[in-house]
């Protein structure tokens, strides 16, 4: 009895290891037709193409304005959901680095190249928000969201002594998200032709400048 329990138990977990690998997929192929194609230009057989699955299946992992807000969020982040970057691996990673500057630089690489993922997919995410409600009130959470992680962001740079304790931390995260947009990434890489290097370079210098934070630690 124990031995068809396991082997249960294992087939249930393989099925849903196969579902979340077939649903990463979805999203990734949902990412890059409607960043090549359009919003509007693509339907769900031409995702269904890219990620080698039917149209069924897609279908299954929700309407296309749902697949739009969850490949944002994968391509991005690295996994979809509303749970904070603040409270993922990487941040815990950037925290431990204990000089501001590499501490900016290295939160401003992190945020280049998720813009780099996802610029064209954020404009096709604004696009289509004009046309739909839907879609226009799933833009407002993700911003809202953003707006959390900047405020978190800004926090921590009053605790570090980057700006000052009485500090506007409303518009730090603004300056911030200003900054570094992914429409920086858009008219900086694609249109100006910055390298990748150049662009990351730029959104950490840009952040020193605003903030008055020395390129490197005193020794």
């Amino acid at each position: 009895m124990a031995e068809r329990s396991t082997t249960r138990s294992y087939r249930s977990t393989l099925r849903s290891e196969q579902a979340a690998a077939t649903r990463r997929r979805v999203l990734d192929a949902a990412a890059a037709c409607f960043a090549e194609q359009g919003y509007h230009g693509t339907s769900l057989a031409d995702i269904g193409a890219r990620a080698g699955v039917s149209p069924e299946t897609v279908k299954a992992s929700g309407p296309k304005r749902e697949l739009l807000l969850r490949a944002f969020e994968q391509a991005f982040a690295g996994s979809e959901g509303d749970t904070m970057i603040a409270e993922g691996d990487d941040a815990a990673a950037f925290l431990a680095i204990p000089d501001a500057s590499e501490f900016l630089g290295a939160v401003a690489g992190f945020v280049g190249q998720a813009n780099a993922r996802t610029s064209v997919l954020w404009s096709e995410f604004l696009s289509a928000a004009n046309s739909d409600p839907a879609i226009a009130s799933a833009l407002d959470d993700l911003l809202e969201r953003r707006r959390r992680e900047y405020l978190e962001l800004a926090r921590v740079l009053a605790e570090r002594g980057v700006t000052t304790a009485d500090a506007d931390r409303d518009e730090v995260a603004a300056v911030l998200s200003f900054l570094w947009s992914p429409e920086s990434h858009q008219q900086l890489v694609l249109q100006a032709g910055w390298s990748m290097e150049h662009y990351e370079r730029w959104l950490a210098e840009a952040a020193r400048r605003h903030f008055a934070v020395p390129p490197t630690s005193s020794p």
